[in-house]
């Protein structure tokens, strides 16, 4: 389908409007829509936080003419079911929109192609696959979730230039310098769940939470959301007066089959604890990630050590690594990134893909997909 340099124009401006919300809106999906009416802007608006509006609804109230015969640039589908509001497709039909143009289909079940039959037949000429990939970007977490049934799962770690995380000793404060660590902060604040390991709990005591303004963020007028904290923990040995459980947001403990010493203790700290099965000694990964899906948790960040984050490369169900380099060296008895010692050969390597490079402050930032076979 051929689409207009002004199309192109204003779907990009959807897409960033979409990017507004993308801290604020899970479970749902950060969606931007953008009015045009006699090739003029009269609205862009994305979707507020879960119960609130949905993007076109909300463009349509900040609307300042008339937009009879206008067109929708919509980064998703538009909704056509009653769910905690009303449908999306109703709101464009009742507004008198002649043309909608959609980046990206919605994977959910209860749209799925149903917004789009229902805009045509209410004979609104309807366009769709303009600029899919940037918008899919946006919401790649709730995508994989519909159509995987497992959310996306982002590793974060920082590393000297020889790839080393931490000393022998377990010191790591600090690899990186203030710039990196600030950026860091984006990256929790639009995940739903951080997920660590009971080491990184014993070791370092985090609160792993989000240390930044609405305003810092961007996000001004909106509570920062913080997210869940998820330990994997199969013997219960965290500590009920951890920072990561009395922080506020949900903290959930998952655990192996059987394992009753200092369960009432945890639960009674306001941590959820779930068993994850497999034996009483080991933890299903798969399971933990597919628990988190059913909890309509989208986007997961690994922030753990060197044994969770190979373990989810192994069973390949990582999907992002970020990596924040520093320029400094910490010699060959330090910890190393992964723990890959079962590897003894090229063919075995874990081949990545590069996908984005950026210098923040001294360090370097560098983004890569893992390639499966």
């Amino acid at each position: 389908m051929s689409f207009s340099t002004a199309d192109q124009k204003y779907m990009s401006l959807a897409i960033d409007t979409a990017r507004h919300a993308i801290n604020i809106t899970t479970p749902n999906p950060a969606v931007g829509c953008v009015i045009v009416v006699n090739d003029e802007v009269a609205a862009a608006a994305h979707t507020l936080p879960a119960g609130d509006l949905h993007a076109e609804a909300q463009a349509l109230l900040k609307v300042d003419r008339d937009v009879l015969g206008g067109t929708a640039y919509v980064t998703l589908e538009p909704c056509c079911h009653h769910g905690k509001t009303p449908p999306c497709t109703e709101a464009l039909i009742a507004a008198g929109i002649k043309r909608v143009v959609i980046a990206q289909l919605d994977p959910n079940p209860l749209v799925a192609g149903k917004g789009v039959d229902a805009l045509r037949a209410a004979g609104i000429d309807v366009e769709q696959g303009l600029l899919a990939d940037q918008a899919m970007e946006v919401n790649a977490g709730f995508f994989k979730r519909m159509q995987t049934g497992l959310p996306k799962v982002t590793i974060k770690a920082a590393m000297s230039m020889d790839g080393r995380t931490a000393m022998a000793s377990g010191e790591s404060k600090w690899i990186t310098g203030p710039d990196a660590r600030q950026d860091v902060q984006k990256l929790r604040a639009r995940s739903c769940v951080i997920l660590t390991g009971i080491d990184t709990v014993l070791a370092d005591d985090p609160s792993m939470t989000v240390r930044m303004s609405a305003s810092e963020l961007s996000q001004e007028g909106f509570v920062v959301r913080q997210p869940w904290r998820v330990i994997l923990d199969t013997h219960l040995r965290t500590p009920a007066n951890a920072k990561i459980i009395g922080e506020d947001s949900r903290c959930l403990i998952f655990h192996a089959q059987q394992v009753q010493e200092n369960l009432e203790v945890l639960q009674s700290s306001g941590a959820d604890l779930v068993t994850a099965l497999k034996g009483k000694d080991s933890i299903d990964l798969k399971s933990v990630l597919t628990s988190l899906a059913e909890r309509e948790i989208n986007e997961v960040l690994v922030e753990a050590g060197a044994t969770l984050t190979s373990a989810l490369l192994k069973q390949e169900l990582v999907d992002e690594i970020i990596l924040y380099i520093a320029p400094k060296l910490m010699g060959s008895q330090a910890r190393p990134l992964f723990d890959l010692s079962s590897i003894a050969s090229m063919q075995e390597a874990v081949e990545l893909e590069f996908t984005d490079f950026k210098q923040i402050g001294d360090d370097l930032k560098i983004r890569a997909i893992p390639k499966y076979s």
